[in-house]
C-alpha cells in the first residue's frame, strides 16, 4: 500500500499577493504549525509555493480535521514521497494503482523540477502504461474513480490519490483586527468565523444587561466565542453592562425608536473599545431586512453614529443559508439555547423600519446618553477565552 508519510500543503489567495507573498505565507506557516501543536512528532519544511509536513506516524484523520479548519489553504494531501526517479515514481503509482479497489484512473503530473529529463506528459504516459499492464484498471481522463497526482521537485517526487480541500481565505491575522458585536444568537458566531476567514483578528464586544441577562447568557456567549476562537487561537470578549443605557432609552423613546437608539449606543461604545483596543473597523452579524434593525434605512441611521469602518460578512445571506453555516462549524446548537440577550428581553411590538438620523437625535436630545457611555466603558470587564488548552496563541 502506499506510504502516505507526508501530507503537502497548498496555498490558495496567497498567490496574489504579490510583495506581501512572504508575510502571508510565514503567517500561515505560524498558523499550521499552532494548529498542531499538540502532534510532536511533525516536521516541517516550507518552499516558495508549498508546506511540506512529515508525518512521523501522526495519526491521519486527526491531522486532516485540524488542517482543514487552517484558513490561506487552498488543498493539500497526504502524499508518499520518493526519490525522483521513473523507477521510484512508477512503484509508488503501481502499488497505489493495486490497492485502490478502483475501475478507472487518470494520471496528472506536475514537473516543478525542469531539470528532471521527462516531460509531464511522457511521465504520464510511462506510469499509465505500466498501470495498464499489470492491474485491470482502465484510464478514464474526464471522470476517474482513481486521480494519481505526481508532483516532481529536485529533492523528491510526491504521489498522492487524494486531494483534500482547505478552508481557503487568508492566514487567520494577517489583515488587521476587527471588533465583532457578538450576542448569543445564531448569526454573530458565524460572522465571526467569516471575519477570520477573510484574514482578520477578530475581538469581540458583548452587551448584557443584568439583572434582566442572566449568568448563563453570559457563559453561553463566552462558550460560542471558545467555539470560534479555534480558527484564531484566541479571542478577546469585552463585556458592556449596558442596562442603565438600555432603560434611559425605552424610557425616553418608547417602543418605535428603542431599537434604533439602542443599535446607536451599541456602535458608539464599539467604536471607543475598538479604537482603544487597535481595532480599525466594527463586525457584526446582520443580514439585510431580517428584522426590523436592519433594514436598508436602519442600518443608514445606525451607521450615522459612528465614524468607524463597518463590516457585515452576512449581509446578503438569508437565514438558511446562515444556519447552514452555523451548522458547518459547530455552533448552532449553542446558539439556540434559551437564554435571553439584550436585544430580547424589550421585544419591542411595533419598531420603526425606516427611521431617520433627524429623529433619532431628537430622542437623544432628552437624555445624557454621554454620561451613560462612559459609566459604561468604566465598568466593562475583559475575558480571554479560547479551546480547551493551556498553548499560548499564535496571535
Amino acid at each position: 500500500m502506499a506510504d502516505y508519510d507526508t501530507v503537502l500543503v497548498r496555498f490558495g489567495e496567497l498567490s496574489t499577493k504579490g510583495k506581501n507573498r512572504k508575510d502571508f505565507i510565514n503567517r500561515l506557516f505560524r498558523n499550521i504549525q499552532y494548529m498542531l501543536r499538540d502532534f510532536e512528532e511533525l516536521e516541517y519544511r516550507k518552499a516558495y509555493d508549498r508546506i511540506y509536513i512529515r508525518l512521523n506516524g501522526a495519526d491521519h484523520e486527526k491531522i486532516r480535521e485540524k488542517l482543514q479548519k487552517v484558513f490561506g489553504i487552498s488543498s493539500f494531501s497526504f502524499t508518499e514521497k520518493v526519490e525522483p526517479t521513473m523507477e521510484a515514481i512508477t512503484a509508488a503509482c503501481l502499488r497505489i494503482a493495486e490497492n485502490s479497489g478502483a475501475k478507472t484512473f487518470k494520471m496528472i503530473t506536475k514537473r516543478h523540477d525542469k531539470t528532471f529529463p521527462l516531460r509531464s506528459d511522457d511521465i504520464n504516459r510511462q506510469t499509465a502504461s505500466v498501470i495498464l499492464k499489470n492491474t485491470g484498471l482502465k484510464v478514464d481522463v474526464h471522470d476517474p474513480e482513481l486521480p494519481i497526482r505526481v508532483e516532481v521537485r529536485s529533492e523528491a517526487a510526491y504521489i498522492t490519490s487524494e486531494k483534500i480541500a482547505g478552508a481557503g481565505g487568508y492566514p487567520a491575522g494577517i489583515n488587521g483586527k476587527v471588533l465583532l458585536m457578538l450576542s448569543g444568537g445564531i448569526d454573530s458566531p458565524v460572522a465571526a468565523y467569516q471575519l477570520m476567514k477573510r484574514g482578520l483578528n477578530v475581538e469581540a464586544v458583548h452587551f448584557a444587561s443584568p439583572p434582566y441577562t442572566s449568568e448563563n447568557a453570559r457563559n453561553k456567549v463566552l462558550t460560542l466565542a471558545g467555539m470560534v476562537s479555534e480558527y484564531q487561537g484566541r479571542m478577546k470578549v469585552h463585556i458592556i453592562n449596558f442596562t442603565d443605557l438600555q432603560l434611559n432609552i425605552y424610557k425616553t423613546a418608547g417602543d418605535p425608536y428603542a431599537v434604533t437608539l439602542m443599535r446607536r449606543m451599541m456602535f458608539r461604545l464599539a467604536e471607543q473599545i475598538a479604537q482603544k483596543n487597535g481595532c480599525i473597523a466594527i463586525g457584526t452579524g446582520e443580514s439585510i431586512g431580517q428584522v426590523a434593525s436592519q433594514t436598508l434605512e436602519s442600518i443608514a441611521c445606525i451607521n450615522d453614529a459612528v465614524r468607524i469602518p463597518v463590516l457585515r460578512p452576512l449581509i446578503c445571506h438569508d437565514k438558511l443559508e446562515i444556519i447552514a453555516l452555523a451548522n458547518k462549524i459547530g455552533t448552532y446548537e449553542t446558539s439556540i439555547l434559551p437564554y435571553e440577550d439584550c436585544c430580547t428581553i424589550f421585544d419591542p411590538k411595533n419598531p420603526v423600519t425606516k427611521p431617520t438620523v433627524e429623529k433619532a437625535e431628537y430622542f437623544e436630545k432628552m437624555f445624557d446618553w454621554q454620561s451613560l457611555i462612559e459609566a459604561a466603558l468604566a465598568d466593562e470587564e475583559t475575558a480571554v477565552v479560547q479551546p480547551p488548552r493551556n498553548e499560548e496563541s499564535f496571535l
